[in-house]
């Protein structure tokens, strides 16, 4: 479970700190105080400086906003997000490789485009992601289900797919038992940085009722 952080309230990433597999520092969401709350992180983290057009905060410039979540390298960052529609992706993900994970990613805020999935996946791997990620909106109860097929369908690949919003809180449960990598949860509830997320402590008790059944 990745759990995003979204300000600098160090009390309560503390609190959350032993329910989380894994950390996204959402610079764009943060702001300055990013590096020093980062570089008190005792689990591995994953950073994000979410573009404008994709759900992100980010009010500066694209060079500026990619020079910022490069520097998280030198931090120790374990995974770092760099989205697929990127000006200047190759250069990026240069940047990133054999330092980092390179994760690619692609968010769709309006709907599922189902017919396209399989290519963004395979334009993700093309550019050199090590962990593709495909995350949408769920306008139906099938976009769960396409979303979820995704992953069953390139077998051997990284992937973290779900959708977003009310009707697709269920593939955020569901996405890691079908082979993803991992989920996201908020740290609490009114803490989410993306619609349809569920609090970590009730994803846990979730899987916790799965595995005693």
């Amino acid at each position: 479970i990745c759990v995003p952080i979204i300000n600098d309230d160090t009390a309560s990433l503390k609190k959350g700190e032993p329910l989380a597999d894994l950390f996204e520092v959402r610079i764009d969401l943060i702001g300055k105080n990013w590096r020093e709350l980062a570089s008190s992180l005792n689990k591995p983290w994953l950073a994000c400086n979410r573009r404008a057009e994709e759900g992100g905060k980010w009010k500066g410039s694209e060079a500026d906003r990619t020079k910022e979540l490069l520097s998280a390298v030198n931090l120790g960052a374990n995974i770092i997000d760099i989205e697929l529609m990127t000006p200047g992706l190759a250069k990026v993900v240069k940047e990133i490789k054999g330092k980092a994970e390179c994760l690619i990613s692609y968010h769709n805020m309006k709907e599922t485009p189902r017919e396209k999935l399989h290519e963004i996946v395979r334009q993700q791997l093309a550019a050199g992601a090590e962990i593709c990620k495909v995350i949408t909106t769920a306008r139906t109860f099938g976009d769960n289900i396409a979303v979820l097929q995704l992953i069953r369908e390139f077998p051997g690949t990284r992937i973290v797919a779900f959708t977003m919003g009310t009707a697709g809180q269920i593939s955020r449960v569901l996405s890691p038992l079908a082979g993803a990598c991992f989920t996201y949860a908020s740290m609490s509830e009114g803490k989410e940085s993306a619609e349809g997320q569920i609090p970590v402590e009730d994803l846990k008790k979730i899987y916790r009722i799965m595995e005693s059944g």
